[in-house]
C-alpha cells in the first residue's frame, strides 16, 4: 500500500539521474547500454551527444539512437522520485561497495539495482530455487521443503516471485525465518504476479526485492531472460526444482552454467511432462537433489547444528513433506492434507508418527504444531 505522505519533489543529483536514466533506455527494450558507458562514459551529456557520435557505437541501432535523443531528454523524474521516497526504495550502483559481490563477477552485470528491503553481507551465501509456474503437488512440497531446509542451514534463498515454485521457495525460507531475494523482471513498483502482494510485503520485510529495470517497467515477456540471469548471478547455485522442457527454468540453469555456478535438478516422474527439463539436466550432467545434503555438499557448506536435531528423528520423505507444512501456530488438519497432497487418511497416519517421535503435538479440534 503506498503513503498518502506528500512528497515534495527534489531533482536528485547529476551522476543518479543519468543511472535512472539509462536504466529507461534497458527497461524499453533496448540492449547495448554497456556499449553506451564503455563508448561514452556516465554523465548528462551522455544524452545529448551528437547524433554522428552516438551512431558510431558498435551494435547500436538507429532506433536506440533516437530514443536517447528524443525520448531521454523529455522524461520528468518526478514520479520517480516520489516513488522512490513513498516505498523507500534504494538504488545501488555497480561502483558501490555495498553492490552484491557475487553479481559483481558475471558478464553483463546490471549497472543499477533498484532494492526494496536490505541486502546482507550473509546474502553471499545463497542458493537459487526456480522452475515452472504450473507446478504440481509434489514440486510445490519440494520447492518449500528445499527452501525451509537451506533457510534452517543459514543460507539465502533466491528466486523470482512468479507463481507456481517461485512462491512456494520464499514462502518456504519466510516460514522457516530465513532470508530471501525475489529478483522481479518489471519495476520494484509492480506487484507481479498480483496475488503475491502479501508476499512481496512479506519478502520486504525479511530480505530484498530487487529489479534492475526502471520504475513503472511492466512485466513483458522480454524481461525475464535478463532476470534470470540475476537469479543465477547472485547465487552459488541454482536448482530446477520442476520444469518442463521449454521453461524460463532452464534458461537460469544455462545462465548459472556460463557464470561457474553449480546447477542441480530435483528428479521427476518420467511420464510427467513437469520433470521433462529437471531429467534432461541430470542426464547432461546437473547434480541430482534427493535432499538438502546434496546441495550442501557439493557447496562446500556444513549444517547447521540446529537442524541435526531434527535429522536425527530419520524422517521419511513423507513425513518431512507433512512436517514441512507445519509451523509453530496450530494448523487444521484439513490445511495439512490441502498443503501435502496427501489423502486424509494418510496424513492423519503420519501425524501420528511425527507425534510417536515428539516433534508433532496436537491440540483439541484437530489443530497440529511442531514442537521443534
Amino acid at each position: 500500500m503506498r503513503s498518502n505522505r506528500r512528497v515534495e519533489y527534489k531533482s536528485f543529483p547529476r551522476e543518479i539521474e543519468s543511472w535512472i536514466l539509462l536504466s529507461k533506455v534497458l527497461s524499453a527494450g533496448f540492449s547495448g547500454v554497456n556499449k553506451i558507458l564503455k563508448e561514452l562514459g556516465l554523465s548528462k551529456e551522455t544524452f545529448s551527444a551528437p547524433l554522428e557520435k552516438l551512431s558510431r557505437i558498435s551494435k547500436i541501432d538507429r532506433e536506440i539512437v533516437d530514443f536517447i535523443r528524443k525520448k531521454i531528454p523529455e522524461i520528468n523524474l518526478k514520479e520517480d522520485f516520489k516513488l522512490i521516497q513513498e516505498l523507500n526504495i534504494k538504488l545501488i550502483t555497480f561502483e558501490d561497495s555495498f553492490y552484491p559481490p557475487n553479481l559483481k563477477t558475471i558478464f553483463d552485470p546490471p549497472f543499477l539495482i533498484y532494492l526494496r528491503g536490505e541486502l546482507k553481507r550473509e546474502d553471499e551465501k545463497a542458493v537459487a530455487l526456480v522452475g515452472t509456474r504450473r507446478a504440481t503437488n509434489y514440486g510445490k512440497i519440494v520447492a518449500k521443503r528445499l527452501a525451509r531446509e537451506l533457510a534452517r542451514a543459514g543460507l539465502t534463498v533466491v528466486s523470482g516471485m512468479a507463481r507456481g515454485i517461485d512462491t512456494y521457495a520464499h514462502e518456504g525460507a519466510l516460514e522457516e525465518g530465513g532470508r530471501t531475494i525475489a529478483v522481479l523482471g518489471c519495476g520494484v513498483d509492480i506487484v507481479y504476479p498480483p496475488e503475491n502482494r502479501s508476499l512481496m510485503e512479506e519478502i520486504i520485510k525479511q530480505g530484498a526485492v530487487i529489479s534492475e529495470f526502471s520504475l513503472g517497467t511492466r512485466p513483458f515477456a522480454r524481461n525475464f531472460p535478463r532476470r534470470n540471469r540475476i537469479i543465477s548471478g547472485l547465487s552459488m547455485g541454482v536448482v530446477v526444482v520442476e520444469a518442463p522442457l521449454k521453461s524460463g527454468a532452464l534458461i537460469t540453469a544455462d545462465f548459472a552454467l556460463e557464470q561457474g555456478r553449480e546447477v542441480f535438478a530435483v528428479p521427476g516422474a518420467i511420464t510427467s511432462p513437469y520433470s521433462r527439463g529437471n531429467n534432461r539436466l541430470i542426464k547432461e550432467g546437473a547434480k541430482v537433489v534427493e535432499d538438502v545434503s546434496d546441495i550442501l555438499e557439493e557447496l562446500g557448506i556444513s549444517l547447521v547444528k540446529k537442524d541435526e536435531t531434527l535429522m536425527d528423528y530419520q524422517l521419511s520423505f513423507e513425513e518431512k513433506a507433512v512436517f514441512d507444512g507445519l509451523t509453530s501456530s496450530p494448523i487444521h488438519i484439513d490445511d495439512i492434507v490441502e498443503k501435502s497432497g496427501f489423502s486424509a487418511a494418510k496424513v492423519a497416519d503420519i501425524l501420528t508418527r511425527l507425534q510417536l517421535k515428539g516433534i508433532v503435538k496436537e491440540l483439541p479440534g484437530k489443530l497440529f504444531f511442531k514442537e521443534v
